[in-house]
């Protein structure tokens, strides 16, 4: 692998955070899918939960995030919930309601999945239930709606950078493990287009 790429990718591992992760929930136009995916990549979280089915990721928006992310995919709301509960995650579901917090004010006492539902229905019940909280995006405007994609956007940030503040990282084995894996799928590419250049 080239010293430059090796740098770069170690770069990014090392920025990955352990304790925030993302659940999308039956978003079913592709180009939100993607766009979350690359905000997740973008801000560094490593673990992102597509809850339900029909997900489909736009290549062209998520410019080839997706495989550097852990994607689970759930078609169970449930299964979902359980695994992020196993791992001791608080849920927060994005949504509207008076007792709901701006991300800035979402504890970080232990580790946060961040979920997000479909563009008209919203959060499913399972979800609604199992949730810690409620988190808003603060609307000054006329219009209270946003774009699921830009809503995640705009909580995903500052909770990722109040977990870095706090010095969240991945685990020493769970580091080890994607850099096996990332270090080997670019080897691999290296390795065709190698092979392609001898070919021609």
């Amino acid at each position: 692998m080239l010293i430059e790429r090796q740098r770069r990718l170690a770069q990014a591992l090392d920025n990955r955070l352990g304790s925030l992760h993302v659940a999308v929930e039956s978003v079913y136009h592709r180009h939100n899918v993607s766009a979350i995916l690359r905000t997740c990549d973008a801000m560094g979280v490593q673990h992102v939960h597509l809850v339900g089915d029909r997900f489909r990721a736009s290549r062209g928006t998520t410019r080839g995030t997706e495989r550097w992310l852990d994607v689970h995919v759930r078609p169970d709301p449930a299964e979902a919930i359980a695994d992020l509960q196993a791992r001791g995650m608080a849920i927060w579901i994005a949504d509207l309601s008076p007792d709901s917090v701006p991300p800035e004010q979402i504890p970080l006492d232990r580790p946060v999945c961040l979920w997000f539902g479909a563009e008209l229905v919203g959060v499913g019940p399972e979800a609604q239930r199992a949730a810690t909280g409620v988190v808003t995006v603060p609307m000054r405007g006329l219009a209270q709606s946003l774009n699921v994609s830009v809503a995640a956007a705009l909580t995903l940030r500052p909770v990722a950078e109040a977990f870095r503040a706090q010095g969240d990282r991945l685990s020493s084995a769970e580091h080890s493990r994607i850099w096996t894996e990332w270090t080997a799928r670019e080897d691999h590419l290296l390795k065709g287009v190698q092979e392609r250049v001898s070919e021609a």
